[in-house]
C-alpha cells in the first residue's frame, strides 16, 4: 500500500468512525428522549383523564346523593328511590361514548344507557378477548373502596372493542357499583403523534449528520486530491529538473569525451601517422634496390591507410558526441557539418537553409544543444526508416522563438500509432523530452512522400548576434 493511501486512510477512517459514533450516540439519545417524552405525556394524559373521570363520578354521586342519603321509609320506598337514582344516572352523559353504568356486587347489570340489552343479565363470568374477567375486576376494585381499572370494552360509536380506562366506586348500602370510563384512543393518537414527530426529528438529525459526514469526506478527499496533485506536480517538476540535469551531464560528458578524442587520441594518431609516413619515405629513398624491403613498404602503406580510416572515424565520433562548431560557430554551422558528413555517408541529399540573422544569432547553450540533438535524431530516423532521397533542415531565429524544421520525401509513417506504441517512437519521445524543460513544442506531420518535424523553442529574451563570425562557417574541425 502506498504511503499516500495510508495517509488518506489514517485521515478518513477515524473521521468516519467518529461520525458513526456521533450518529449512533445522537440516535440513542434522541430515542431515549423521545421515549421519556412519550412516557411523560402518557402519564400526564392519563392523570388528566383520571382526574376527569373522578370528577364525573363525583358529579353523579352528588346528583343521586339526596336519594341515597334518605334512609326513611320502607323497602318499597327504598326501591323507588333506587329507580329514581338509576333514571338520573341514565340521563347523565358526556359525549357519544361518555356514560355511567351500574352493576350490583353480584355482577347483574342494573343500568347501561348505550347498551340496554345488557340490563337484567348477570355478567359475572364475562371475559374480554385476552381472557380477563372484566366485571369481576370492576367489582373487586369497587369493594376496595373504588379506583381506576383498565379493561377492554365494546365502543358504541365504532362498534369495536377498544381499551378503556374506568373509575368505579361502591354504594355499600344499596350493594351497587357505579362507574364511568373514557376510551384511550386519544392517548394512542397523542402517543402516535409524539412517536411520528420523534422519528421525523431523529431522521432529520441523522440526515444532517450524514450530510456533514459527506461534506467532511468531500473536504478530506479534496484536500487529499489537492495534496496529491501538488505532490505530483512537485514530483513532476523535480523529475523534469532531474532529467534536464541528466541531459546536461550527458552533454558535458560528451563534450569532454569529444575534446579528449579530438585533442588527445586524434593528435596522437596524427603524430603516429606522421612517423609512419616519415619511415615509409625513408625506405623509399634508400639508395640501393637490394636495401629496400617491398614487404615492409607494403605493410607500412597498409598501416597508414588503416590509420587514416581510424583517424577519420575518431573525428566522426568526436563530432557526433559534441561538435566543436556548436559552441564555437553556432547551431547553423554545426547543422551544416552534420548534414554534410551524414549525406556523404548515406548518399541522401541534405541541406541546411538559414538566413544571415539566424546564422549569427547567439542562442543559449541549452537551446543549441536541444535543437542539434533533435536534428541528429530526426536525420537518423530518416536514414534508418524513411527511404528518402532528399532532406531539408530550415533553421530560423526570431525575437521570441527559435524554430527548426526537418522535411524529407520519404515513405512517411502513422504518427499516432507510433507515439502510442511503447516499443516504438523512442526517438520521438526523446525529442519531446528535450523540449519539455525549455517549454518547447514538437509537431509532427507525416504522409507518404513527405514528413515534417518542427521543433520550436521560446526565447526568454531577444537574441543578439555573435561578436564575430568566422570567414568559413562550413570548415570542419
Amino acid at each position: 500500500m502506498k504511503i499516500k493511501t495510508k495517509i488518506f486512510l489514517l485521515a478518513i477512517v477515524p473521521f468516519l468512525l467518529a461520525i458513526a459514533g456521533i450518529g449512533i450516540g445522537v440516535h440513542l439519545q434522541a430515542t431515549a428522549l423521545a421515549e421519556a417524552q412519550r412516557e411523560t405525556v402518557k402519564a400526564a394524559y392519563l392523570s388528566s383523564k383520571q382526574t376527569e373521570l373522578k370528577h364525573y363520578v363525583d358529579l353523579a354521586l352528588t346528583a343521586i346523593a339526596p336519594l341515597y342519603d334518605d334512609v326513611h321509609g320502607n323497602a318499597q320506598d327504598n326501591a323507588a328511590r333506587q329507580q329514581q337514582a338509576l333514571a338520573v344516572l341514565q340521563r347523565m352523559d358526556f359525549g357519544p361514548d361518555g356514560y355511567f353504568f351500574v352493576y350490583d356486587l353480584q355482577g347483574n347489570s342494573l343500568m347501561h344507557p348505550r347498551e340496554p340489552d345488557l340490563v337484567g343479565h348477570n355478567w359475572w363470568l364475562l371475559r374480554d378477548p385476552n381472557g380477563a374477567l372484566t366485571i369481576q375486576q370492576l367489582i373487586a376494585t369497587a369493594r376496595k373502596g373504588g379506583g381506576y381499572v383498565r379493561y377492554v370494552w365494546h365502543r358504541p360509536s365504532t362498534n369495536r372493542l377498544e381499551e378503556k380506562l374506568g373509575y368505579v366506586v361502591p354504594l355499600p348500602r344499596w350493594g351497587w357499583m357505579i362507574g364511568t370510563g373514557i376510551y384511550l384512543d386519544g392517548v394512542k393518537e397523542t402517543l402516535a403523534g409524539i412517536d411520528a414527530r420523534a422519528s421525523a426529528n431523529i431522521g432529520r438529525t441523522t440526515m444532517w449528520i450524514g450530510i456533514i459526514a459527506l461534506m467532511g469526506f468531500g473536504v478530506i478527499t479534496a484536500c487529499a486530491l489537492f495534496l496529491n496533485v501538488s505532490e505530483h506536480r512537485s514530483a513532476d517538476a523535480k523529475l523534469k529538473r532531474l532529467a534536464q540535469q541528466v541531459v546536461e551531464s550527458q552533454e558535458h560528458e560528451r563534450a569532454r569525451l569529444s575534446r579528449e578524442l579530438h585533442d588527445g587520441i586524434s593528435q596522437m594518431m596524427v603524430s603516429v601517422k606522421l612517423l609512419l609516413e616519415s619511415a615509409l619515405a625513408r625506405l623509399e629513398r634508400a639508395g640501393a634496390p637490394h636495401v629496400r624491403v617491398p614487404t615492409a613498404e607494403a605493410a607500412l602503406g597498409t598501416a597508414l591507410t588503416r590509420l587514416s580510416h581510424a583517424l577519420r572515424e575518431v573525428r566522426r565520433i568526436s563530432h557526433a558526441l559534441r561538435p566543436s562548431m556548436l559552441d564555437d560557430l553556432g547551431l547553423a554551422a554545426a547543422l551544416e557539418q552534420l548534414t554534410r558528413e551524414l549525406g556523404e555517408e548515406t548518399g541522401i541529399e541534405m541541406r541546411v537553409e538559414a538566413d544571415h540573422e539566424s546564422r549569427t544569432a547567439a542562442l543559449p547553450a541549452t537551446v543549441n544543444t536541444a535543437l542539434f540533438r533533435i536534428a541528429q535524431e530526426a536525420l537518423t530516423n530518416i536514414v534508418r526508416h524513411a527511404r528518402a532521397s532528399h532532406a531539408t533542415l530550415t533553421f530560423a531565429v526570431r525575437d521570441k522563438a527559435a524554430t527548426l524544421t526537418i522535411v524529407d520525401d520519404g515513405q512517411g509513417f502513422d504518427v499516432e500509432r507510433t507515439q502510442a506504441d511503447s516499443r516504438r517512437g523512442i526517438g520521438l519521445r526523446n525529442m519531446r523530452e528535450r523540449l519539455d524543460p525549455l517549454a518547447g513544442m514538437l509537431t509532427i506531420a507525416s504522409q507518404p512522400g513527405q514528413t515534417v518535424v518542427t521543433a520550436a523553442v521560446p526565447l526568454p529574451h531577444p537574441v543578439s548576434p555573435r561578436i564575430a563570425e568566422p570567414a568559413h562557417n562550413d570548415r570542419p574541425t
